[in-house]
């Protein structure tokens, strides 16, 4: 009996394990089938995590400091362009409004004041005209009358005194024709002065209507218009609040304007063409699929843009593998978009062949 359980052992013990092989077999297939799918895959695609959405963000500034009076929206609310939000205490600037066009008035009574000037001034001149003609037909004549006189003296057809008298008409005649020729030349003067002094003031009315509109533009200013269609977001304004011109008060992420960043290896670019269709996964939803397209690159790599550029030059140098990114336009419903915010992380698969 005892030999006979050794020779059963002897049996059990050269029996071959076929267990084992059959395993690593079947590790193996899943192994070359799971390897020739990746190929196939990657043959095709070209894939990154290092994606992100992105949108355009419109900042709301205050253009005018005041205080606030009114405020029309909530945050993390839709709101469309032109819609009033916020409206500033617009008093101050009434009163402004009011001062400018006061001056403005008061600049264009001056023109008239002007104008008539030059009217009284080109009468005078036309006075001072006629009187110096009057003085050049007396003189005319007193000069014709002295030289008749002259020849008479010679002869003794006349005496020393009408002689005389005829002299002092015709040195009366000149001075009076000069004197009415340095009046109608100063009358001419005048009116010349006062059409300058008319334009300076044209000017200072121009510069008035200048600040009307200047006042009309810091009045309007007070009310705070969206500058796009989208969701309020970081407000920073309260009712009552004393803003300064030039102060952030919300921020707005505009509709339609939602995009991917993808930040490829520069060793994928040679791969990757604008207008390839792209299947984009989010994060957040993972059984949301969407689809895109690769729109452009950036001119520069990230690290470029980065707050400390890296140098090479300094001697310090390590190769890395640099990231460009690449802008991707999403193609979706409006439910599906609407779910989207900038900063979600997502995973971009760009097909580079069918």
């Amino acid at each position: 009996m005892a030999k006979a359980h050794e020779t059963t052992e002897i049996e059990t013990k050269k029996k071959p394990n076929r267990v084992l092989p059959i395993i690593l077999g079947i590790i193996l297939v899943i192994g070359i089938i799971f390897g020739v799918k990746e190929y196939i895959y990657y043959g095709k695609h070209v894939d990154t995590d290092d994606a992100q959405i992105d949108g355009d963000i419109s900042p709301v500034v205050a253009r005018v400091g005041g205080y606030v009076d009114s405020i029309y929206f909530q945050e993390n609310t839709h709101v469309t362009k032109g819609q009033v939000l916020v409206k500033i205490d617009d008093r101050d600037y009434k009163v402004r409004l009011e001062q400018a066009r006061a001056a403005e008035t008061g600049a264009s009574a001056n023109i008239n004041v002007g104008q008539s000037q030059i009217y009284e001034n080109a009468a005078n001149s036309s006075s001072a005209k006629a009187q110096m003609e009057s003085a050049a037909a007396r003189l005319d004549k007193t000069n014709k009358d002295y030289q008749r006189y002259a020849n008479l003296i010679k002869d003794g057809s006349i005496t020393q005194q009408q002689f005389d008298q005829a002299k002092a008409d015709l040195e009366v005649a000149q001075a009076t024709y000069r004197a009415s020729q340095d009046q109608f030349k100063a009358a001419q003067e005048q009116v010349g002065a006062v059409k300058s002094q008319l334009n300076v003031t044209h000017t200072g009315v121009t510069q008035k209507q200048v600040d009307v509109d200047y006042a009309k533009l810091q009045l309007s200013y007070t009310i705070i218009k969206a500058p796009a269609s989208g969701i309020t977001s970081k407000k920073n304004v309260q009712v009552g609040q004393l803003i300064q011109a030039g102060q952030t008060l919300f921020s707005i992420v505009n509709d339609s304007s939602i995009y991917i960043t993808a930040n490829f290896k520069e060793t994928q670019l040679d791969q990757i063409h604008n207008g390839q269709k792209v299947n984009i996964d989010v994060d957040a939803y993972p059984e949301l699929k969407l689809t895109g397209s690769v729109y452009n690159f950036a001119p520069a790599t990230g690290a470029k843009f980065s707050l400390l550029p890296p140098d090479n030059a300094t001697g310090n140098y390590v190769k890395v593998v640099q990231r460009v990114p690449v802008k991707i336009k999403i193609s979706g419903s409006k439910e599906d978009m609407d779910k989207l915010r900038p900063g979600m992380s997502v995973s971009v698969s760009v097909i580079i062949k069918n």
